[in-house]
């Protein structure tokens, strides 16, 4: 495996964190897809600004570090990764219908008319993650 790939997985999954972000920053009223509670937004931002900060340098302090250090600072970024990635899908979740007395009709999302930039955000931040899990693992990176 080409760290190259890992590369660019990495830079895409750091558009992720913020897209989702900015997108779900403002918490709107009403009982709608688009409200969606706080904390798997802010689980989702800080696991992934605390993944890049110990991935990103991961990347590229081999040689400079000890083995050892090197494969500490990679094993936090996974696990940040892999929180990320448990938040994401919390998230995507919103896009589940709605069942029961009170449910609410669906409410449009302002960037997209569905749930196509959720799912290809979250569903490729899974695979994203797979492929530095395994990268991580046969020391590609």
């Amino acid at each position: 495996m080409s760290p190259l790939i890992v590369h660019v997985l990495t830079a895409l999954a750091a558009v992720v964190v913020v897209l989702t972000r900015v997108r779900l920053r403002r918490r709107r009223t009403g009982a709608g897809r688009v409200d969606i509670a706080r904390g798997p937004v802010a689980v989702h931002t800080v696991a992934g600004v605390l993944a890049l900060g110990f991935w990103v340098p991961f990347l590229f302090i081999e040689g400079h570090v000890s083995e050892s250090t090197s494969t500490l600072v990679g094993l936090a970024g996974l696990v940040f990764w892999w929180i990320v990635v448990l938040a994401g899908l919390l998230i995507l979740m919103r896009w589940l219908p709605a069942r029961g007395r009170h449910a609410s009709g669906v409410v449009e999302d302002s960037w997209s008319s569905g749930p196509g930039l959720s799912l290809l955000g979250h569903l490729g931040m899974v695979v994203g993650v797979v492929v530095f899990t395994y990268a991580y693992l046969t020391k590609a990176v």
